[in-house]
């Protein structure tokens, strides 16, 4: 019994009934709310802000919509002004100031159709350059915008002429660790995974793992890549190391089965980047510990430089929900506290415990 105690323990600390579907949860920075992002099942979105108090949740705010809205953001903000970034079933893209949230501060047509994912980079302290917003959508494209130009992208990546159009589910910042570079990396229904880079606009490396690929996260934005995961159906995920691209042969990398069926999320601990968890079809969460090699280069036959994946181990798990968890954030601010929402239409805080000892 011991020995189970040492390792870190996920302890489901509140738990909140909602009467809609919720597809997105969010930490306010430097504040103990949350945001709820869903749709009524009079087909209206709604976004709830809630705030964690004496071991309840108290409702502060709610914000009806005319569209349902799928996922939102604050990467792209100041820490003074917390502005939320929405995407909707409608394609459309909206920057919400919370305080008063009845007209958006920014708004565009991102889309022509659903919004299926969203990240931001540039604000909160997070990386470098200008403050940014990426969305991916059903409509095969992945646009990035900046919330100072109206109206147009300042990227858009699409298929070109005559190519099939691939639904992009999910979509991820990294690389921003200085003014000029940026990656975005995205991943669509056919199991594609396509690494964009925004300095030279450039496709710099795609692959396929044979899944639908449901998450992409880098462990960190704001450093030169590291590690890159990405979770699919079929209960699958890889984790890519990042830092060495060999000409042929692209990323080494490392797969994991877990969950036994699709894995929805997968989000990195703020205060330990070899630390993240996933999130399950079945309701549960994996947490896991990413183990570097001794050495993360070698040399091949052409003493080219290719790279060495590490290993994966498990930290602990559990099963919160029958139905799948949709969405997951942890604190940036109190390190194992995260709040995650499933389609059982519940959102809870959790606290995940002796994460500083692993």
């Amino acid at each position: 019994m011991s020995v189970s105690l040492d390792k870190p323990q996920i302890i489901s600390h509140i738990q909140k009934s909602l009467n809609y579907t919720v597809f997105d949860t969010k930490w306010i920075p430097c504040s103990a709310k949350f945001v709820c992002m869903g749709n009524f099942a009079r087909g209206t979105g709604v976004i709830q802000v809630y705030e964690v108090q004496q071991g309840e949740v108290l409702l502060i705010k709610e914000i009806e919509k005319s569209k349902p809205i799928k996922c939102g953001t604050f990467g792209f903000t100041s820490l003074q002004q917390r502005y939320l970034a929405t995407g909707d079933f409608g394609g459309g893209l909206n920057v919400w100031n919370l305080e008063t949230p009845d007209v958006p501060v920014y708004s565009v047509n991102a889309h022509k159709e659903i919004i299926n994912a969203i990240d931001g980079v540039g604000g909160l302290g997070i990386g470098d350059g200008a403050p940014e917003i990426v969305t991916g959508s059903r409509d095969g494209t992945v646009k990035v915008w900046d919330p100072r130009q109206k109206e147009s992208p300042v990227a858009n990546m699409e298929p070109a002429e005559g190519e099939a159009k691939r639904d992009c589910w999910t979509v991820a910042f990294g690389h921003a660790f200085n003014e000029q570079d940026r990656c975005v990396c995205a991943g669509y229904d056919n199991g594609d995974i396509k690494l964009f880079d925004l300095r030279n606009m450039s496709l710099r490396w795609e692959t396929n793992i044979k899944n639908g690929v449901c998450c992409v996260e880098f462990d960190r934005k704001d450093i030169s890549m590291n590690k890159l995961v990405a979770t699919s159906l079929e209960g699958k995920f890889h984790v890519f190391d990042m830092r060495t691209q060999h000409p042929s042969k692209g990323f080494a990398s490392v797969s994991e089965k877990a969950h036994k069926s699709t894995v929805w999320q997968v989000r990195h601990l703020p205060q330990n980047r070899d630390i993240f968890i996933t999130a399950g079809g079945s309701g549960s969460l994996n947490l896991w510990k990413y183990e570097y090699p001794v050495q993360r280069s070698k040399k091949d036959a052409d003493n080219i430089d290719m790279g060495v994946a590490g290993l994966v181990g498990l930290l602990q798990n559990v099963t919160l929900s029958t139905q799948p968890i949709s969405s997951l954030d942890w604190s940036p601010d109190k390190q194992g506290l995260c709040v995650c929402s499933a389609f059982d239409q519940t959102v809870r805080v959790l606290i995940v415990t002796k994460l500083n000892r692993v």
